[in-house]
């Protein structure tokens, strides 16, 4: 019985790990839409002048 248990860990890890890599591999529905808004509204950001501020 214990030969079968130090077989079983090996197998649920490769069950897992083929598992974890079709999730981690699979085809996103939602396009980078987001994240290029983002970058988009900071290049804007970085292309503004920078207020003045006259203290004197």
């Amino acid at each position: 019985m214990a030969a079968l248990a130090w077989l079983l860990i090996p197998v649920l890890a490769a069950v897992f790990a083929a598992v974890w890599s079709a999730w981690a591999t699979r085809h996103r529905k939602v396009a980078d839409v987001a994240e290029l808004a983002g970058y988009a509204r900071f290049r804007e950001a970085m292309e503004r002048p920078e207020p003045r501020t006259d203290a004197a």
